[in-house]
């Protein structure tokens, strides 16, 4: 029983030696706020660089659908034999009609806008990801704090469970169980710091490194954040990202059916020029002008199929304010009442379960109860700080969800 005791108490040492590296390793690097991880994330992500490269791409094509087509310059040679050869240049200028070229320039700022709100909703996006990513590292962090109080009161059990078979008051049964639970605990607590260090790594990668560059998070789940009654937000629907981006897609498909309508009317060619004949030895002036005749191809098709897309945007965005109100209103009551969770655990139940080990505990070392009891209370408190952290990640998961439809709607502390 002596060797045994032993052995825990050197894995328990190892362990803590282990995390206590683990923590001054990460607290020789800079600390980290939920604000910074925001900022960095903007200025380092790849893929959200990427999504701004797309403001660039629509400034080009804005540029160019403004741009007039160029002319052409012609020879002509009639006869191959020099005496007798008629020799001809002109310039001609194709000239658009049907407003072909305002209705370039309207598609392309339609795009242009809708580029933005593209990377509106990216930027919302991502700063959604870091605000889950960050509270996940933190509740990582809380949950190995958590692990590491659950193993001292394993250790305490332990150490009284042996005292009292030594002093042949209980079973050696007890002892035993009692090792169990502190071998349950340990296992726990390996657990915690794998997921502290796998929070950390997917916290790091949205930050653009491939490892941490960050210490210590700063933050804190005493104070969770208040967001805007549900009124108020349904209220602001219009204004959430993806209603943006469905306004803008409808604008988009009416100035693209605005181009197709304008394809309808074909366009001229005027053309001038010179001939000379070396015949004649005679200079004559060339005008010309050509119109094609829109006797089949009045760009119909194209005409119809735009028209649908129109209708179709039209329907998207009547579906995208229906879902943001139903996404809105399901975020709002998870929030609800996953934060009254974390204040019932927090203010009652951890408390209650934290007594009732202490009183276990002495108990059991008074003779008045079984180590069963001992290990119940443990295992409810356990279970406890769980729930708590379950919880507390319900809070953050409801408060990302809002966060990603509308961006910021609560300032950090």
């Amino acid at each position: 029983m002596y060797q045994k005791k032993r052995l825990y108490l050197l894995a328990s040492g190892l362990l803590g030696l282990g995390l206590a590296l683990m923590s001054l390793q990460v607290g020789a690097q800079e600390s980290l706020t939920l604000e910074r991880a925001v900022s960095l994330a903007y200025e380092r992500n790849p893929e959200f660089s990427a999504a701004r490269s797309e403001i660039g791409i629509a400034n080009g094509l804005r540029r160019q659908a403004g741009v007039i087509p160029n002319p052409e310059l012609g020879f002509e040679v009639e006869d191959t034999r020099a005496d007798r050869q008629t020799r001809a240049i002109t310039i001609t200028q194709p000239i658009e009609l049907g407003g072909k070229r305002g209705a370039r320039i309207d598609v392309a700022e339609a795009n242009r806008s809708m580029v933005d709100a593209d990377l509106e909703v990216r930027r919302q996006g991502l700063r959604a990801d870091v605000i889950q990513a960050f509270f996940a590292a933190l509740r990582a962090q809380e949950g190995m704090r958590l692990a590491e109080a659950s193993l001292s009161l394993a250790e305490r059990g332990a150490k009284v469970a042996a005292a009292q078979v030594d002093a042949g008051k209980v079973s050696p049964v007890e002892a035993a169980r009692a090792d169990m639970q502190l071998a349950t605990v340990q296992l726990d607590l390996r657990r915690a710091g794998q997921e502290w260090d796998n929070a950390r790594q997917m916290l790091a990668r949205l930050l653009g490194s491939d490892a941490p560059e960050f210490g210590e998070l700063m933050g804190s789940f005493e104070h969770l954040p208040d967001v805007p009654s549900e009124s108020a937000l349904l209220a602001r629907v219009r204004e959430s990202a993806d209603m943006r981006r469905a306004l803008r897609q409808v604008a988009l498909s009416e100035a693209e059916l605005g181009l197709e309508r304008s394809q309808r009317y074909p366009n001229i060619s005027l053309s001038i020029g010179s001939q000379y004949e070396e015949i004649e030895r005679e200079r004559v002036n060339l005008v010309g002008l050509s119109v094609p005749l829109p006797l089949f191809d009045r760009n119909q098709g194209n005409v119809l199929a735009a028209a649908r897309r129109a209708d179709q945007a039209r329907d998207l965005r009547n579906a995208a304010e229906l879902r943001v109100r139903g996404e809105i209103q399901q975020a709002l009551r998870d929030w609800r009442t996953a934060r009254a969770d974390v204040e019932e655990i927090r203010n009652r139940i951890l408390p209650a379960g934290q007594r009732t080990v202490e009183a276990a505990t002495r108990g059991f070392s008074l003779g008045r109860f079984a180590f069963l009891d001992v290990l119940d209370a443990q295992r409810a408190l356990i279970d406890a700080r769980t729930r708590y952290l379950q919880s507390l990640q319900a809070v953050v998961d409801a408060w990302a969800r809002i966060e990603r439809l509308y961006g910021p709607t609560t300032t950090f502390e």
